[in-house]
């Protein structure tokens, strides 16, 4: 139960490759999968897991071969997370940049194919702002954690006569 057939750095070595290799894995299936998980995207991560627990134990079933790769990877989590704090290229390079989708009613479908985002859900986000219409919204952004943050425009708005400065993501602080 407590003898592990393995040494103890190989844990920390596996469990630290899976980790990374997992991070890849869902940062480049985009934005979309990571805040809207559907029935189908829950089973994926749940055999994903299975999948990826050999790789990480070397076939070890001990409790200190299960405490060390937990604790590894909560560790792994731990300094990505202050790293990412401490870094906005780190923070771009694992988290991305939120995408602007609308912007004074006028839709970027280049933007909607690159992170595979459908109409469908679009329309969600937007019925779910108050908005009926794309040209009612003053901006929609999908952000890094999947989910579309809608402005719908304001009669104020629609009275401007000049462009409204928008903070671009790129060039937020």
């Amino acid at each position: 139960m407590w003898q592990s057939s393995v040494p103890w750095w190989e844990f920390i070595v596996r469990a630290a490759i899976i980790y990374f290799l997992l991070i890849l894995l869902l940062r480049f299936t985009g934005k979309r999968q990571i805040g809207q998980l559907a029935p189908f995207d829950l089973v994926l991560l749940l055999v994903l897991s299975n999948a990826v627990q050999n790789a990480m134990n070397a076939g070890d079933n001990s409790v200190t071969g299960g405490v060390i790769s937990a604790c590894t990877l909560v560790l792994i989590n731990y300094l990505v997370g202050f790293a990412t704090f401490k870094s906005k290229k780190l923070e771009t390079l694992i988290e991305g940049q939120p995408v602007v989708l609308i912007h004074h009613g006028k839709l970027y479908p280049e933007a909607m194919e690159r992170e595979k985002l459908t109409h469908h859900e679009l329309n969600a986000a937007l019925r779910a702002a108050g908005c009926t219409h794309i040209e009612e919204v003053h901006y929609a952004i999908l952000e890094n954690n999947g989910q579309i943050t809608v402005l719908p425009k304001t009669n104020h708005d629609e009275r401007r006569t000049g462009p409204r400065s928008f903070p671009h993501p790129k060039n937020s602080p």
